[in-house]
């Protein structure tokens, strides 16, 4: 729908117009994709914290499946959970609530840009972060989840580190300033173009 600009009514768009309009619903499926992923990660969380559950009852089965999981090697033979092991399961499983929060906030926030409005406006479990989500600001919040996703798979690394090369440590540390340093571009040219749009007119 167009505005008539001499009677003030909503008119209909024309074919073309209205076609291309209408073409920011090819991307629902992408987002039922993405839904359909995020219940593949919460069926991984529960296998994940079941094994966990088991392994801690002494279960050895579990226990080598989680050492598995996670990559942890050692010279001695695991035959019991250690404070290192459980430290790398529990980050394996802030990261796919973290990789979840991700999804979470591509799947609502980009259908809520992209495609067509939720009118969640004063419901109770409106997300806060949605009441003002447009373009801008979805990247700079992607852009913070990454870096939070980057710096659980560090974390999980260096505490793993005997089981890793220095080129795999120099190269991951490398990765995560990557990112770093592009959310804080982002988040600046953000900020400029916020001000230009928003600063007063000079004459």
């Amino acid at each position: 729908m167009q505005k008539d600009p001499i009677l003030g009514t909503a008119s209909p768009l024309r074919p073309l117009p209205n076609l291309i309009f209408a073409s920011r619903w090819l991307q629902l499926p992408l987002y039922l994709g993405l839904i359909a992923a995020q219940a593949v990660y919460v069926v991984h969380f529960l296998i994940e914290l079941w094994h966990l559950i088991e392994a801690a009852a002494g279960s050895q089965t579990a226990l080598a499946q989680l050492v598995a999981s996670i990559g942890y090697k050692s010279t001695i033979p695991v035959v019991s959970l250690n404070e290192t092991i459980i430290m790398l399961v529990v980050l394996a499983l802030i990261d796919v609530v973290m990789i979840s929060n991700l999804l979470i906030m591509v799947i609502v926030g980009g259908y809520e840009t992209f495609v067509s409005r939720m009118g969640l406006q004063g419901h109770p479990d409106q997300p806060e972060w949605l009441s003002h989500v447009n373009a801008s600001v979805l990247k700079v919040k992607l852009a913070t989840a990454i870096i939070g996703i980057s710096s659980i798979h560090l974390l999980k690394t260096f505490i793993n580190a005997d089981n890793y090369s220095d080129r795999v440590l120099i190269a991951q540390t490398a990765i995560h300033i990557a990112f770093l340093l592009s959310a804080m571009a982002i988040a600046y040219t953000d900020k400029m173009m916020s001000s230009i749009a928003t600063g007063p007119a000079k004459h």
